[in-house]
């Protein structure tokens, strides 16, 4: 008489073992992903500038105007600074003694405030793009340049209007 032999079964997870290994495997996951952003060009890590100095300014219409004195973060060629407004948040950096440039800090790749400068370029925080004085991308991945803004300069008073 042949009896018919069935084929030996796992025993089955305990509720317990199975959280501990789909919990083992989401880390893993993660791990993984985090892994794989830490080496692209374009994460946070990447960006490493020193946040930009902040100046004041004034309002009057669609007018903005920043007063540059020698105790100014914008008193030297080669130096940026940041001003907020209602209007909205600017970079302004000192191309030459008597010549600015204004942008719009609002970086055109996912819209972050770009808040830091190094190497005579803006830097976004968000994803590392980097920006020229003149606002031109230097590097992405943002591909569109910063809005820029013509200047004035006279008696130690910057004005733009936007």
């Amino acid at each position: 008489m042949n009896i018919p032999v069935q084929p030996a079964q796992p025993d089955p997870l305990t509720r317990r073992e199975f959280c501990a290994y789909a919990c083992q495997a989401a880390s893993l996951l993660t791990a993984g992903t985090f892994a794989a952003c830490s080496g692209s060009s374009t994460s946070p890590s990447s960006t490493n500038a020193p946040p930009l100095s902040a100046v004041s300014g004034t309002v009057s219409g669609r007018t903005i105007s920043v007063t540059i004195d020698g105790a100014s973060a914008l008193a030297a060629v080669g130096s940026a600074a940041t001003v907020q407004t209602s209007l909205g948040t600017f970079l302004i950096s000192r191309t030459a003694q008597d010549s600015f440039s204004a942008l719009t800090a609002i970086c055109t790749h996912e819209q972050c405030t770009v808040s830091g400068f190094a190497s005579n370029q803006f830097v976004c925080p968000c994803h590392g793009s980097r920006f020229t004085t003149a606002g031109a991308v230097a590097n992405g991945p943002a591909t569109r340049s910063l809005q820029s803004y013509a200047t004035q300069f006279a008696n130690g008073v910057l004005t733009f209007a936007v």
